[in-house]
């Protein structure tokens, strides 16, 4: 069956949605994006928990959670906040005009190869026929902590950074180019996002917040949900566009 690309309705939660399965698929992939704070977890669990019961669906992590080890080496006592606040700068330096040290893009590349991995997992555990719901979803529109390359430097003057940096776009704009079925998009504002997240880097945390209605994804149907509503809001708006998607391919979900 055709590609079908159904932003309007997807963004319209009041109107029934309709959805076209994807060539060459025989199960959806149901990507779940949103900043710390926004409740992924959460509705990821439950969301989960609902498609199995039903049909043979995995749940799959596709981010490099190196923010919780951010976190864990920040709480080593004397010395945790130091390291913290250095690797924090070295961080910073990926931002600017000339990027990274070496060993800094190193290690960024490092990680992306990590979240490679998963997402390769992600895409044997669809070819052998399960659903799949995944926490986050691979991006190459925006460079940074929500999703994308993480050296973000167009034009770094070190050869060895410009070429990892090069790599790394390359691999993030070939995972992109296997686009979700749908994607369900977890809007928060800062300030919830903080209060839920308190031991979160505000500046960091400010970052993802304001990054993650910029996101696309290959021209995927995105369902934006306002994540400060109550759990079962967002779980009905949810649950009624993957019961779409799953329509789309056969199968049904109750």
């Amino acid at each position: 069956m055709p590609e079908s690309n159904v932003p309007l309705l997807a963004q319209q939660p009041q109107s029934a949605p309709h959805y076209t399965a994807l060539s060459g698929r025989k199960t959806p992939v149901i990507a779940l994006v949103g900043s710390d704070g926004s409740g992924k977890t959460t509705v990821g669990t439950a969301l989960f928990a609902w498609m199995s019961a039903q049909q043979p669906t995995r749940f799959c992590h596709l981010g490099k959670q190196t923010g919780s080890w951010g976190r864990a080496i920040a709480r080593i006592p004397f010395v945790g906040r130091k390291v913290d606040k250095r690797i924090v700068h070295k961080a910073s330096n990926t931002r600017r005009e000339k990027g990274a040290g070496t060993l800094t893009a190193l290690v960024i590349f490092a990680l992306s190869m990590r979240r490679l991995v998963r997402f390769l997992r992600m895409r044997r555990l669809h070819r052998e026929g399960y659903s799949i719901l995944t926490d986050r979803f691979p991006q190459a529109s925006v460079p940074g902590p929500m999703d994308g390359p993480g050296l973000v430097a167009r034009n770094p003057k070190n050869g060895m950074v410009k070429a990892l940096t090069y790599g790394e776009q390359k691999i993030y704009e070939w995972m992109a180019k296997f686009r979700p079925d749908v994607v369900l998009r977890l809007n928060v504002d800062l300030e919830t996002a903080l209060a839920r997240k308190p031991d979160h880097r505000p500046e960091a945390l400010r970052q993802k917040v304001s990054d993650v209605p910029r996101l696309t994804f290959n021209g995927a149907p995105v369902v934006e949900l306002d994540a400060t509503q109550p759990l079962e809001t967002v779980l009905a708006t949810a649950r009624t566009h993957v019961s779409a998607v799953m329509a789309a391919y056969g199968r049904s979900c109750h």
